[in-house]
C-alpha cells in the first residue's frame, strides 16, 4: 500500500512539473529561512550558557533611586565582591570585573595592542573556563600575574606550555609573569577579552573606588547550588545600608541579581523594570522564520485545493472501489511528506551553501551541524510540521468528495472552497506587506540615525588612545608639533570618547541647590581647543582659553545641565564639582556624546591640565587626511616608538554603535524579499491554473472582439483585489509593530502614511508582474487552438 502511495505521488509530481517546482521551491526557501533564523536564535540563546556554572553565576546589579528617576546599571563598588564573600554565606566565589581596556604587551621585538580586563582571583574558579596552562587557584593570585589566551600564547611563545611562566611588558613600563593560559573564547561569549590581570593592581591604581560611595566596576558572583537566589536578593536590597552613610541621606542605592543567562538578551532596563534587550529582535525573529514558514505553506495548500477538480475522479473511483477517508487522507498527507522531504533536502543544501554570507551579515561563526544528532531531529520536526501544515487542508477537503457527484460530472466547488483560498492569499499578502513596512521603518531610522546631526561635526574627526602609550604624559608637547603639521587643522584631548560617556557624578553644588537631592550629571575632562576641534556651538560664554589662568577651576556646561541647574543667566555663575568652586564660562547647546537610545543628560566639562589619560582627537583639514594620517602617524612613532599606531575615525566608529540595528535591517530587507517572492511563486501558480481554467472563455471572448487588454484586466483584477485587501487589513498591524521598536531609541523617526503607501505600492506591482504575465500568456494565445475541441 505505501508503495502504491509513493507510486502515485511520485506520477503526480512529474506529471505537473510547473506546480511541483512552485512548491518545492517554496517550501525550500521558506525551510531554508527558518533554518537560517534558527541558527541565530540558538547563538543568541546560548550566549552566557557556555559556562559549566551558568545556572549559579550572576552579575550584581544597581537600581539608583535620586532626582525621581531610578538608573539601573552595572556599576557597584570596587571592594563590594570580597565584602559579598565574607558577609553572604550562599556566596561561593565573587570577583570584581573591570570595563575593557586597550593595552601594548610586549614580548621582545612582538609588539600588539590587545583588549583585557582587570578581575578578581576567583574568576576562573567561577566561570570554569579551561586553562591550557596554569591552575584557577593561582592564575591570578599575585599583583604581577597576568592570563592571556591561547591565541596570545600561541603569537607570542608559540604555545600555552612555553607561555606559562614567561614575561611580557605591559606598555612598555611593567613586567608581568604568565600564570595561566586559558582557551579562546568562543565568539557569542558575552565578555570578550585577551587577557586578564589581577584585581587588586586596578584598586591600587584606581584608589576612589576603595570606597562605598564610589561605583565604577562590575561585581559577578557564584551562588551556592542549594542557595534561594530570591532570598539572596532581598538580602542585596539593604546591603549597602550604613556602609555609604555620606549618600544615603540624598539618594538610595538598592543592588539586585541579574542571572548571567540572562545578562546579554535582557540589558535594558527602564524606571527599574527589566524593558527588554537583544531578546526583542529573537522574538522578532522567530515570527518571521514562522511566517516564512506560513506563506510557503499556504502556497501549497491554494494550489493543491485549487487543482482538486483534476483529483476529483481519482478520490471517486477509490472510494467506490471501498477505499476509506482515512485512506485517502494518509495518501493526500503523504504526497505532502514528500514534497516536503525534497523541499527540505533542498533547503538543507542552500542553508549550507548560505551560511558563510549569512555570517558576513549577522557577525557570527554559525555553521550547520548535521553531524549532530540534534539537528536530525530538529529537521526531521521541521518536515513534520512543514508537511503536515501544508498538506492538512487539501487532505481533508480532497478526501470529503462525494463519489457520486463527482463521477456524474455535476461537481461543482462551492464559495466556500473559492474564499477558503482568497483568505489564505490575503493572509499571504498581508504578512508580506507587514515585513515590507518594517523594512521601510527600518531603512528610515538607520538613516535618520546616520544623517542626524548630532551637534558635533564627526567628519574628519579622528581619535587615538593614549592609555597604553606615553602620550598621556606628553600630551602637550604631541600637540605642539602635530599643529605644524601638514593636514592638520585642530587638535584637543578629552577624557572621555565622543561616542559614549558614561561618567556620572553627584557631585555638583551651585547657589540655591537643595543639599538633600541628589543630581547625577555626567562629566569629563578635556583640553584646550576643545568646542573648535568638535565644532560644538556654543549658545553663550566662551570656550577655555590659556589667557585666563582661573579656567583651570571654571565649567562649561550644556544646555540641559544649565536647564536642571536653574540659573537663569548661567555664564558667570558660581559652580563647585568635586569640591572645586568655580564659575561657568559658556554654556554649549545639547550635543549627543552617547547614543541615540539614550536622551541627553547634563553635562559639565572641567579643563584637564595634568594626567592626560583618555583620547586625543585630531580634526584633519577638508581633503587632506592622507596627509593627516601620514603626519599623525610619523609623530606617534617618532613620540612611541614602543607603541603601535592606531586610531579610529569617529563617523566610523559611530556607525559600530548601532550595529546590531544595521544588522537587523539587511536581515528585514533580506527576509521581507522572500517573503514577497514566496508569496508570488503561489500567485503565480495560481494565476496559471485560473488561465488554464478559462482557456476557452478566453478564445470565445476573442473571437466576439474582446481586446488583450480586456483579458488582462479581466484575469488580473481578482487578484489585485486580494492584495489591496491584504494591504488595508495589514496597515494597521505594521503601524503597532514599527511603533513598538521605535520606541527603543529616545531620538526617533515619525510614522508617515507614504511609508505604508510605498509598501502597498511595491506588493501591487510585485503582484501585478507576477500576474500579468500568466495573463498575458492566455490573452495572446490563438483562439482556434482553445476552442477547437467545440
Amino acid at each position: 500500500m505505501l508503495r502504491n502511495y509513493f507510486k502515485i505521488a511520485w506520477r503526480n509530481l512529474v506529471r505537473n512539473k510547473t506546480f511541483s517546482a512552485i512548491n518545492i521551491l517554496g517550501l525550500a526557501l521558506g525551510m531554508t529561512s527558518s533554518l537560517l533564523i534558527g541558527l541565530w536564535i540558538q547563538d543568541e540563546l546560548s550566549v552566557g550558557r557556555q559556562y559549566p556554572n551558568a545556572p549559579y553565576l550572576y552579575r550584581v546589579m544597581e537600581h539608583e533611586i535620586a532626582d525621581g528617576r531610578i538608573v539601573t546599571d552595572e556599576d557597584t563598588p570596587g571592594i563590594l565582591a570580597d565584602e559579598l564573600k565574607r558577609a553572604l554565606p550562599e556566596v561561593v566565589y565573587a570577583a570584581g570585573f573591570s570595563g575593557p581596556e586597550e593595552h601594548v604587551l610586549s614580548v621582545g621585538d612582538k609588539v600588539a595592542r590587545q583588549t583585557g580586563h582587570f578581575v578578581g582571583a576567583d574568576w576562573f574558579r567561577m566561570y570554569g573556563m579551561t586553562l591550557l596552562a596554569g591552575s584557577p587557584e593561582t592564575a591570578l593570585k599575585a599583583p604581577n600575574n597576568l592570563a592571556i589566551s591561547q591565541k596570545l600564547a600561541e603569537s607570542y611563545f608559540g604555545d600555552a606550555q612555553t607561555a606559562l611562566g614567561k614575561s611580557v611588558r605591559l606598555d612598555n613600563q611593567t613586567n608581568y609573569q604568565v600564570t595561566a593560559v586559558f582557551e579562546n573564547l568562543p565568539n557569542n561569549a558575552p565578555d570578550q577579552y585577551d587577557f586578564l590581570l589581577n584585581w587588586n593592581v586596578f584598586l591600587k591604581r584606581e584608589p576612589w573606588l576603595n570606597v562605598w560611595e564610589n561605583s565604577g566596576p562590575g561585581t559577578r558572583l557564584q551562588l551556592r547550588s542549594d542557595a534561594d537566589p530570591a532570598k539572596v536578593d532581598t538580602k542585596l536590597r539593604t546591603f549597602l545600608k550604613g556602609r555609604n552613610k555620606d549618600i544615603e541621606a540624598k539618594y538610595n542605592i538598592q543592588l539586585f541579581l541579574q542571572p548571567e543567562t540572562e545578562a546579554y538578551l535582557y540589558s535594558n532596563f527602564k524606571n527599574g523594570q527589566r524593558d527588554g534587550g537583544r531578546i526583542e529582535y529573537v522574538r522578532l525573529f522567530s515570527v518571521v522564520a514562522a511566517f516564512l514558514l506560513l506563506i510557503a505553506s499556504i502556497n501549497f495548500m491554494n494550489l493543491a485545493t485549487a487543482r482538486s477538480f483534476r483529483r476529483a475522479k481519482e478520490v471517486g473511483v477509490r472510494k467506490v472501489v471501498g477505499a476509506g477517508r482515512a485512506s485517502l487522507i494518509r495518501q493526500f498527507m503523504g504526497e505532502a511528506l514528500l514534497i516536503s522531504t525534497l523541499a527540505l533536502g533542498v533547503a538543507v543544501l542552500l542553508a549550507e551553501l548560505s551560511v558563510p554570507l549569512f555570517n558576513q551579515l549577522t557577525d557570527k561563526q554559525l555553521i550547520l551541524p548535521l553531524n549532530q544528532p540534534y539537528v536530525w531531529v530538529l529537521l526531521t520536526g521541521l518536515l513534520v510540521v512543514t508537511g503536515g501544515l501544508a498538506g492538512s487542508y487539501p487532505a481533508l477537503f480532497l478526501s470529503s468528495l462525494q463519489p457520486v457527484r463527482v463521477l456524474k460530472g455535476t461537481l461543482r466547488f462551492g464559495a466556500g472552497a473559492q474564499s477558503f483560498r482568497r483568505g489564505l492569499v490575503v493572509f499571504q499578502f498581508a504578512l508580506s506587506m507587514l515585513m515590507i513596512v518594517g523594512t521601510v521603518v527600518v531603512y528610515r531610522q538607520l538613516d535618520y540615525i546616520q544623517t542626524k546631526n548630532l551637534g558635533y561635526d564627526r567628519d574628519n574627526l579622528i581619535q587615538i588612545s593614549t592609555n597604553s602609550s606615553s602620550l598621556s604624559t606628553r600630551y602637550l608637547t604631541f600637540k605642539d608639533e602635530l599643529l605644524r603639521m601638514p593636514g592638520i587643522q585642530a587638535v584637543t584631548y578629552s577624557q572621555t570618547s565622543p561616542l559614549g560617556n558614561s561618567n556620572t557624578s553627584d557631585g555638583a553644588s551651585w547657589a540655591g541647590k537643595d543639599p538633600r537631592v541628589a543630581i547625577q550629571f555626567n562629566n569629563t575632562a578635556v583640553g584646550y581647543d576643545y568646542i573648535k576641534t568638535m565644532n560644538i556651538k556654543l549658545v553663550q560664554g566662551r570656550d577655555f582659553s590659556t589667557a585666563f589662568g582661573t579656567d583651570s577651576t571654571n565649567y562649561l556646561i550644556n544646555e540641559a545641565a544649565a536647564k536642571r541647574i536653574g540659573y537663569k543667566d548661567p555664564v558667570g555663575q558660581p559652580l563647585t564639582f568635586w569640591s572645586k568652586p568655580g564659575k561657568i564660562i559658556g554654556v554649549m547647546k545639547d550635543f549627543h556624546f552617547n547614543s541615540l537610545h539614550k536622551a541627553i543628560r547634563p553635562l559639565i566639562v572641567r579643563l584637564q591640565n595634568e594626567n592626560y589619560y583618555g583620547i586625543v582627537l585630531v580634526r584633519t583639514k577638508p581633503g587632506q587626511t592622507k596627509q593627516a594620517l601620514a603626519s599623525l602617524e610619523t609623530l606617534y612613532k617618532k613620540m612611541n616608538p614602543a607603541s603601535p599606531f592606531t586610531y579610529m575615525f569617529v563617523d566610523s566608529g559611530y556607525e559600530k554603535l548601532y550595529k546590531s540595528e544595521t544588522v537587523v535591517g539587511t536581515l528585514a530587507n533580506v527576509f521581507a524579499g522572500l517573503a514577497i517572492f514566496i508569496a508570488c511563486l503561489g500567485l503565480f501558480g495560481l494565476a496559471a491554473f485560473t488561465a488554464e481554467q478559462r482557456t476557452k472563455e478566453i478564445g470565445v471572448r476573442k473571437v466576439l472582439g474582446a481586446s488583450i487588454a480586456s483579458i488582462v484586466t479581466l484575469l488580473s483584477k481578482d487578484f489585485l483585489k486580494l492584495v489591496l485587501t491584504a494591504i488595508v487589513l495589514a496597515t494597521p498591524l505594521a503601524w503597532y509593530v514599527a511603533q513598538q521598536w521605535l520606541q527603543n531609541f529616545e531620538y526617533r523617526i515619525t510614522i508617515e502614511w507614504w511609508m505604508f503607501g510605498l509598501a502597498g505600492l511595491v506588493a501591487v506591482v510585485i503582484a501585478l508582474l507576477t500576474v500579468s504575465y500568466q495573463s498575458i500568456r492566455a490573452a495572446l494565445m490563438n483562439p482556434t487552438k482553445s476552442l477547437r475541441a467545440e
